[in-house]
């Protein structure tokens, strides 16, 4: 029997959007002020949106339970799957010492902190989002930036306020490329739009991540080089979106930004060398390392050192390739239609512009999957470093065990995710947004960092209201690409406070069972950054000259 979603069962919207709220506010409230651990938080999440689900929204109850299964399964893969193997290979650089070969030889590139989080978490961040997303880029830049010191609010909060600029493009373009063929946008169009509003974020993100760790001073104290890197990844992110396409945005503009700032070091050094590790203002209640004189490693062991990092740098992009992954999909990926679940179950208007049944398909594309890559790196990586086959079980045996809570948070949050998708809650909260007339380009650019905040995937996002924004675009008389673009330009800001992101910062820094400090942190820069999009947003629907940046 098909059941069709119900946006406003109490007949006000006020009254539906509460409720539909709710399992979202128990666990941010749970997270961030009862202190609550992550894995009891997202629990105490999924239970209240399976009550409110079933009894407010009036979903089938077998729906609902089905529905939090296919998203617990999400979890374990994709998700789960990238966080535990990224993990490993962590360990294994660690184990054998050739992480802190690599530590000193990013210190002799720049023994300033502030220097190493624009080289790491912005410009070598970006290059895995770009290649892989899906955590990867916070997991890996968060592991590195924990290894060269930084205290690990500083390492998990900046790693997830870099990880927003690139997030648009992320896996080869995959959120745009989604967006064009679910809700029937011209891709290039949808890539140029998105071209001409998150070039101005590139430039602006890497001061705000210098500013929210060091401090107005600290950031001018180093404005060539932030601009050197904001520009040179801002240029090649507007070119390659509006004139290539989406897949390698940003790719080639990371490692534009890497080069250039890398180049632009061997002429420029500040003139006061930055050690503090700490955020400014959280020296006390959460001390990183000062930083200690890095040595000098002879060539061939900074090789070595580096050389696993590279092999996941190579396995990470192959693994992104269209043609990879069909071919490995063509080996194996079996298809699990959910039964008395997939294409029983109804969106209706004015979310499309007809009742649309919703899939509920798993696909255990374990080869193809991000995570097998990391993990066939991993792998590599660790017969390079000397290691045996039998050591090499043995340290992912105490992988699993350390990020055993992590993957059971992913795997609720995930669920909790999924269920308020097929149950139309996070629909109901969209169209809140939509009710707000001329305001609409600000609250619409809203809604897209409502959707990634609450599905943890700018993808997801774009598939969850990408309908929506053409919808109401044409209602106001605005350019349904323009919302379109806003939908994926605001969701990135939402990656930051997104549970499975804060999840993986807190794994991939072994700050276990600080989640919510971690979300505390970065909230304020998440909306802030979000109502500054809007605000574009708002100047491209309204105000030339930036309308004449809008496509049609």
């Amino acid at each position: 029997m098909v059941w069709q979603q119900i946006y406003d069962p109490f007949g006000s919207m006020v009254v539906s959007t509460a409720l539909a709220a709710i399992p979202v506010v128990v666990m941010l409230v749970g997270l961030g002020f009862l202190h609550l651990k992550a894995h009891v938080a997202a629990g105490a999440g999924l239970v209240s949106a399976i009550v409110i689900a079933i009894v407010a929204f009036g979903m089938p109850s077998e729906m609902a339970g089905k529905a939090a299964l296919l998203g617990g399964l999400t979890g374990l893969l994709p998700i789960g799957w990238i966080v535990l193997n990224i993990i490993f290979l962590h360990q294994l650089t660690e184990q054998n010492g050739s992480f802190k070969i690599l530590q000193d030889s990013i210190a002799g590139i720049t023994e300033d902190r502030r220097l190493q989080l624009l080289l790491i978490a912005f410009a070598f961040g970006a290059f895995f989002e770009g290649a892989a997303g899906f955590g990867t880029p916070v997991a890996v830049t968060a592991a590195i930036l924990i290894g060269l010191g930084f205290s690990p609010l500083a390492a998990s909060g900046l790693s997830l306020i870099a990880n927003t600029a690139p997030v648009a493009y992320g896996a080869l373009g995959t959120p745009i490329i989604t967006l064009a063929k679910v809700h029937n946008y011209d891709v290039m169009a949808i890539s140029a739009m998105v071209g001409r509003q998150l070039p101005f974020f590139s430039l602006m993100v890497p001061f705000w991540l210098i500013w929210a760790f060091a401090g107005r001073r600290g950031m001018m104290g180093i404005w060539p080089a932030i601009l050197v890197t904001g520009v040179s990844f801002a240029i090649p992110q507007y070119l390659v979106s509006n004139f290539f396409g989406p897949e390698l945005v940003d790719v080639i503009a990371a490692l534009v930004s890497m080069t250039c700032l890398v180049l632009f070091l061997k002429v420029w050094q500040p003139k006061q060398i930055w050690t503090k590790t700490s955020l400014r203002g959280h020296e006390d209640s959460d001390p990183g390392q000062e930083a200690s004189k890095p040595v000098k490693h002879p060539t061939a062991d900074v090789v070595r050192a580096w050389t696993p990092w590279v092999i996941l740098t190579v396995f990470v992009f192959i693994w992104g390739l269209p043609p990879v992954k069909d071919f490995l999909n063509g080996l194996y990926a079996p298809k699990f239609p959910i039964d008395g679940l997939h294409q029983l179950i109804e969106k209706m208007p004015p979310v499309v512009t007809k009742p649309t049944k919703e899939g509920a398909v798993y696909i255990f594309n374990l080869l193809s999957a991000t995570g097998t890559g990391i993990f066939v790196a991993a792998l590599v990586g660790g017969l390079v470093m000397k290691y045996n086959p039998f050591q090499l079980i043995a340290s992912y045996g105490r992988t699993l065990w350390l990020v055993k809570f992590s993957l059971l948070t992913i795997v609720l949050m995930l669920a909790l995710g999924t269920l308020t998708r097929y149950s139309g809650l996070d629909t109901t909260l969209g169209l809140a947004f939509a009710q707000t007339g001329v305001l609409y380009p600000f609250f619409g650019t809203l809604m897209g960092w409502l959707g990634v905040a609450l599905t943890g995937s700018d993808t997801a996002s774009n598939v969850l209201f990408g309908g929506m924004q053409k919808v109401a675009a044409d209602q106001i008389g605005v350019s349904p690409n323009l919302m379109g673009a806003a939908n994926s330009s605001g969701g990135v800001m939402g990656k930051m406070i997104d549970a499975q992101s804060i999840v993986v910062a807190s794994t991939a820094t072994r700050w276990f069972h600080h989640e919510g400090d971690i979300l505390r942190y970065v909230f304020f820069h998440s909306i802030a950054l979000a109502c500054l999009v809007g605000i574009l947003v708002t100047l491209q629907a309204y105000v030339p000259p930036f309308t004449h940046m809008v496509i049609h």
